[in-house]
């Protein structure tokens, strides 16, 4: 009894089913444009009238250049993890710049739910294909309209649109900012900016595979780092507060080989930053140094290394003019064509112009930015181009100590502890060695190197060093000594001179010394 009934109520649903498909098609057969629009415009609204619910769409391209949408392009990112986990329905796509190699979203009619502070919303993936083709230049919009519908209960209209959709905006593009794939730029050369697909910067993945937690220093100084870069990274509304651009000067400086660059792609790594490696000897004026600066995105480290070779900031450029001028050609034909080489080939850059760079009206476009400058030599930079408010952090990077050589031998050996490690530990306390030096020593050469003959290399290596550096020391004391007696004989020549001098004085004048 009980099968025959759901048998009738199966057949009398195909029915409805049938019925309600015919009526569809004669609708769309029969009726005019016009009249179908009218219906089912009318229709939609009779029916959003009786529904408690509300539907927000985001299309994929808005304008009439068809840009793809940033909030779609957002919204897509993030709903790729919940899409993963609980869609039926996945499509991959392959995203340009990401670290990851496919992501997965929803395919088309598709839904997902998505819950945010207690508040459930539904998300669908659309397509409306349009019943006329028509050409376009764009392939990714001629096979359709694709957009995201957003369902929520009208009673929910003020926290999704003022807090949710913000939330779901904010939280896709953090999303592929960390699943983008880092680059490392470098500047241009002005006169390739022109042309077709001319840029000013140019790029390659970055991966260089330095950390913090690989970086030869005292851990208590690596915390510190950290802590100041990760204050930065989240202080966008401190920032705002304050009145100053979101950005931060650090100033590296130490003698070569004591990990300056390796501190840079540390900090890279540890931020997720991408790094401009800005070389400023082919920008030809300032100007130039501030459309460069222009072109450079947010969550970017600006990194000018060799500061004090770069660029001449301390007033050395006219005294070089002048010694140019004395050794002039006569020629006048010769002259023009020197002077026209060395104008395409200097750089007019100013200290004024480097230092709006980094802390003038422009320095605060983009925001969310790290201004790096590295230096051998401290005292070679003009104290202006320095001072706390643009370089906010000094930091120096000096010999190899101790603390720092445990990380290298973790490094390079897997060794954390070894009855070597003592002497060593005295040796580092009475020789410089650079970081560079000590990983070098520590570094196997061959497949029969163990640890144990890294370690007595190192050993072998600072003992040298230590010697070498006690014969400098005598050899520069014996310099000094024969450079003061030297300084003691001149004065004394000196004098002789001077007695020599006022004794033929007296002579000529006919003045008779009388010695008592």
């Amino acid at each position: 009894m009980m099968t025959m009934m759901m048998g009738d109520k199966w057949a009398q649903l195909g029915s409805v089913v049938g019925s309600i498909m015919f009526a569809w098609a004669m609708f769309n057969q029969y009726f005019p444009q016009q009249l179908r629009d009218f219906i089912l415009k009318y229709g939609q609204k009779f029916v959003g009238f009786l529904s408690p619910n509300i539907h927000i769409t985001f299309h994929e391209f808005s304008g009439e250049y068809f840009k793809r949408s940033e909030a779609y392009a957002a919204i897509q990112t993030y709903l790729s993890d919940k899409s993963s986990m609980n869609a039926k329905n996945l499509k991959a796509e392959v995203v340009k710049d990401s670290s990851q190699s496919v992501i997965l979203s929803m395919a088309e009619n598709e839904e997902v739910t998505d819950e945010f502070e207690g508040v459930k919303l539904l998300w669908a993936s659309m397509k409306y294909t349009p019943r006329t083709q028509s050409f376009s230049w764009y392939p990714e919009a001629a096979d359709g309209k694709r957009y995201y519908k957003l369902t929520f209960h009208k009673s929910k209209r003020e926290f999704v649109t003022r807090t949710y959709i913000r939330h779901v905006l904010q939280e896709g593009k953090e999303i592929t900012v960390r699943n983008r794939q880092r680059k490392l730029y470098t500047n241009n050369p002005s006169q390739n900016w022109h042309g077709y697909q001319a840029r000013k910067w140019s790029h390659v993945a970055f991966e260089h595979p330095s950390t913090f937690d690989t970086l030869a220093m005292e851990s208590k100084k690596k915390e510190e780092i950290k802590n100041d870069l990760t204050k930065f990274s989240q202080g966008k509304e401190y920032y705002k507060k304050i009145g100053k651009a979101w950005k931060r000067g650090y100033l590296l400086y130490g003698p070569p080989g004591t990990g300056k660059s390796t501190m840079i792609a540390a900090m890279a790594d540890f931020l997720k930053y991408d790094i401009y490696d800005l070389e400023l000897t082919t920008v030809k004026d300032n100007t130039e140094l501030r459309k460069l600066l222009i072109e450079t995105t947010s969550k970017s480290i600006i990194v000018i290394e060799d500061i004090d070779c770069s660029l001449d900031l301390t007033g050395q450029r006219k005294k070089k003019k002048k010694k140019v001028e004395e050794e002039e050609p006569k020629d006048p034909v010769s002259k023009m064509a020197k002077d026209e080489e060395e104008e395409s080939n200097s750089t007019k850059v100013t200290l004024s112009g480097l230092l709006n760079f980094i802390d003038g009206i422009w320095s605060a476009i983009g925001g969310e930015r790290l201004i790096i400058f590295t230096t051998n030599h401290l005292e070679k930079l003009d104290p202006a181009l320095i001072r706390r408010g643009r370089m906010d952090k000094h930091i120096e990077l000096s010999y190899c100590c101790f603390q720092a050589f445990k990380v290298l031998a973790k490094n390079y050996l897997d060794v954390d502890s070894h009855q070597l490690f003592e002497t060593i530990g005295h040796l580092l306390e009475e020789t410089n060695m650079t970081p560079a030096d000590v990983a070098e020593n520590l570094m196997p050469k061959s497949l029969n190197e163990d640890a144990d003959t890294c370690l007595k290399n190192l050993i072998e290596a600072l003992e040298t060093a230590k010697e070498e550096a006690r014969k400098k020391a005598e050899e520069d004391m014996r310099l000094k000594v024969e450079k003061e007696e030297k300084e003691k004989q001149q004065v004394a020549q000196e004098d002789v001179k001077v007695d020599e001098s006022l004794a033929k004085e007296v002579k000529e004048n006919g003045v008779e010394v009388v010695k008592g």
